[in-house]
C-alpha cells in the first residue's frame, strides 16, 4: 500500500447531483418534457442526443421519479467526474486498482429515506424499455452488489435486470464474480442475498467495470477514484451493504435453483442478447431517497459503451507495460464497441516487437478480438489517424497476425459460441536510417495560428466586398 497521503482529485463532483450540475453548468444537460413515456420514446431521445448532452426527464410516463441518462456519452466526461485530465485518466484509474481505500460503514444514509417492503417494481420506479426488441424495461445502471457466503466480502457489477413481476427480476449472470458467489450459495442450498444501487457517484460505476480477482471489492476502487472512503450502510432487510447516498436500492435475494426466462436485450456489440432460462431475483424491499432520481443506461449507447471502456483499457494498459515498458497508452475503440478492437501505441525499438505486443495484448482479456499496434506519432483517439497508420504503414503478407480457435465473447454474434479468431494488424513504421521514409508532413506554424486574428469576423460582407472590386 502506499504510503503517501492522499488526495482528494481537482474539482471532482461529490455525487451524482453535483455531476449533473457540472454538465448543466457547461450546456451539456438537456431537460426533456413531461410525460414522455418510459416505453421506447426515453431511449429515442437518449440515442438523438447521446453524442453531446446528458438528458433529464422529470415526469417520464407521469412517474414523480425524474430519469437521467447519457451521464458519460464521452471519454473526457469521465475523466472530467473523477476531476483529473484526460491525459490522467488512465494512470488515475491504474493507481485506484492497486492501492484501494477501503470503505466505511455509516449507521444511516439518504438512501434509506424512504422504505417500500410491500414491493411493485413499475409502479414504484420509472423503469424504461430500451431498444426495440427489449422484453420489456430493465435496470441497466444498477450496482449489483454480492457477498461472498463463505467470506462476507463483496463485489460490485452492473448485470442486465429484466422487470419480471411486480417483485421478481430476471438476471443474466455471465461467468465473473457474482455467478461464482451465487453457485456457492447454491450448492448450500442457500439464495444468495443482493442489493441493486441505483444513481450512484460516476465514479463507483467506473469502478464496478474494473477487472478484478475474486474477493477484490470494487468499492475500494471507488475510494480511491474519489480520494474518500465510500459510506456504505447495511441493507434493511439483508446483509449487504451499499452505498449510503444512493438514489435508490433494491434489496433482495438471487434464488437457488430457479430459471425462468429472460431477454431478448439490446446489447453492446449492437445486437441483442438471446432469450434464456436465467437466474432469478425476488425482491424484498425498495428503499431511496425522499426525491430521488432514476438513472438508466440504454443498451448498446455511447454511455455503456465508454463506462465499460475505460476500466478495460486501464487494465490493459497495466497488463502489457509489465511485459513492454515501451507501450504508452491503449484505447478499445467505439467501432469495436468498447471491447472488442484495441488500439496500442510504442515507442518501438525494434521491428519483431509489435507482434509480440499483439500477442500479449490477446492474453490481457479474452473479448480482445482484433490488435492494431501504432507508432507513438499516431493520435489513438482518432479514427482517422488510426486508419492512415494502417493505410501507409501496413502490409498484410508481411504485418498480419492470425490466430484461430481461440476464446472470444459470447455477445459477439459472429462466434461460434465465443470461439472465434484473433486478428493482429503491426501498423507501425518498419525501423530505417533513412530520415525522410516514414516522417510524416507538417506545415510550419500550424500549432500556433490565431484564427480568431488570422480570419475576419464577417466572411460574407468580405467576400461581397471582393466581388465588388474584381467586377
Amino acid at each position: 500500500m502506499s504510503s503517501e497521503p492522499r488526495l482528494r482529485p481537482a474539482d471532482a463532483p461529490a455525487d451524482l447531483r453535483a455531476w449533473l450540475a457540472a454538465l448543466a453548468a457547461r450546456g451539456a444537460l438537456a431537460v426533456a418534457r413531461d410525460n414522455l413515456s418510459l416505453i421506447d420514446e426515453l431511449a429515442a431521445v437518449a440515442k438523438r442526443t447521446e453524442r453531446d448532452k446528458a438528458v433529464l426527464f422529470p415526469r417520464p410516463s407521469g412517474h414523480d421519479i425524474p430519469v437521467v441518462v447519457n451521464l458519460f456519452t464521452q471519454r473526457e466526461w469521465v475523466a472530467d467526474a473523477l476531476g483529473v485530465s484526460d491525459d490522467a485518466l488512465l494512470p488515475h484509474v491504474l493507481a485506484a486498482a492497486q492501492d484501494p481505500l477501503p470503505w466505511v460503514e455509516v449507521t444511516s444514509g439518504a438512501a434509506q429515506e424512504v422504505v417500500h417492503t410491500e414491493v411493485d417494481l413499475l409502479k414504484q420506479l420509472p423503469i424504461p424499455k430500451h431498444n426495440e426488441l427489449d422484453s420489456g424495461p430493465y435496470i441497466t445502471a444498477g450496482l449489483l452488489i454480492s457477498r461472498n457466503p463463505r467470506t462476507g466480502v463483496q463485489n460490485v457489477a452492473i448485470h442486465r435486470c429484466q422487470i419480471s413481476g411486480p417483485n421478481r427480476i430476471g438476471v443474466l449472470l455471465l461467468p465473473r464474480h457474482t455467478l461464482a458467489y451465487y453457485r456457492m450459495a447454491e450448492e448450500a442450498g442457500e439464495p444468495l442475498e443482493i442489493a441493486i444501487a441505483i444513481g450512484v457517484h460516476p465514479a463507483l460505476l467506473l469502478a464496478s467495470q474494473a477487472i478484478c480477482a475474486l474477493d477484490e471489492d470494487e468499492m475500494g476502487i471507488a475510494g480511491a477514484l474519489l480520494g474518500r472512503p465510500v459510506e456504505m450502510v447495511k441493507c434493511k432487510t439483508n446483509g449487504v451493504r451499499v452505498p449510503a447516498h444512493a438514489e435508490i436500492v433494491v434489496e433482495g435475494r438471487i434464488l437457488p435453483k430457479v430459471r425462468e426466462p429472460e431477454g431478448p436485450f439490446g446489447e453492446f456489440p449492437q445486437y441483442y442478447g438471446p432469450r434464456a432460462a436465467r437466474e432469478v431475483i425476488a425482491v424484498d424491499a425498495v428503499t431511496h431517497r425522499r426525491h430521488p432520481i432514476f438513472h438508466t443506461i440504454v443498451g448498446g449507447s455511447f454511455e455503456h459503451l465508454v463506462l465499460g471502456g475505460v476500466p478495460r483499457e486501464a487494465t490493459l494498459l497495466q497488463h502489457l507495460k509489465r511485459s513492454f515498458p515501451n507501450v504508452l497508452d491503449v484505447r478499445l475503440t467505439r467501432g469495436g464497441t468498447c471491447r472488442y478492437h484495441l488500439v496500442v501505441k510504442i515507442d518501438k525499438t525494434s521491428n519483431g516487437e509489435p507482434k509480440n505486443i499483439i500477442l500479449g495484448a490477446f492474453g490481457g482479456h479474452y473479448d480482445v478480438k482484433q490488435v492494431v499496434v501504432v507508432d507513438k506519432d499516431v493520435d489513438i483517439s482518432s479514427a482517422d489517424e488510426i486508419e492512415w497508420a494502417i493505410a501507409t504503414r501496413f502490409q498484410a503478407d508481411r504485418d498480419m497476425v492470425v490466430v484461430g480457435g481461440a476464446q472470444g465473447s459470447r455477445l459477439d454474434p459472429s462466434t461460434d459460441d465465443g470461439i472465434g479468431a484473433k486478428l493482429g494488424l503491426d501498423a507501425t513504421a518498419p525501423l530505417t536510417d533513412d530520415p525522410l521514409a516514414f516522417r510524416r508532413i507538417h506545415v510550419k506554424g500550424e500549432e500556433e495560428v490565431d484564427l480568431s486574428t488570422a480570419l475576419v469576423k464577417d466572411p460574407n460582407a468580405a467576400f461581397a466586398r471582393l466581388v465588388a472590386q474584381l467586377s
